[in-house]
């Protein structure tokens, strides 16, 4: 029963932040309109006052997302839904890399693979941009 109470408290105090931020921030909102419209206000006032309600709104979103992100989760067996296939390749690719700065990188002869498959355009140009980088580095380590 009190894993329930503080599951709805805690639901009730992040709607209650969530409302109190709305309602500072359009204060805010008002408080630049008021400066827009003296005589010295000026176009970033009113950049102000239409930026103001958006930053009030940003923690309603944050809980919302968080909230789908769960239930997305949830749907799927409990798999982290938040991580593309494109990132956890390049972090694998990464983990892997070696980390000595003193002998550079031969130039392939022949186009890497990755996983044992044709690398894609992306995969291409960035082993085409790391030998480019090793080139630089070798030149760099020869004049020193």
């Amino acid at each position: 029963m009190s894993d329930r109470r503080s599951t709805v408290s805690r639901k009730l105090l992040i709607a209650c932040a969530c409302l109190l931020s709305l309602v500072v921030c359009c204060g805010l909102a008002w408080w630049q309109w008021d400066r827009f419209t003296s005589a010295g206000g000026s176009f970033q006032n009113l950049g102000y006052v239409l930026q103001w309600p958006l930053f009030g709104l940003f923690p309603a979103f944050m809980v919302w997302r968080m909230t789908r992100l769960r239930r997305q989760a949830a749907a799927n067996g409990g798999e982290d839904t938040t991580e593309t296939p494109a990132i956890s390749r390049e972090r694998t690719r990464t983990a892997s890399a070696p980390t000595s700065r003193r002998a550079a990188a031969p130039t392939p002869s022949k186009p890497p693979t990755s996983q044992g498959g044709p690398m894609d355009d992306e995969d291409a140009a960035l082993a085409e941009y790391n030998a480019y980088l090793a080139q630089l580095n070798a030149s760099e380590q020869e004049r020193n």
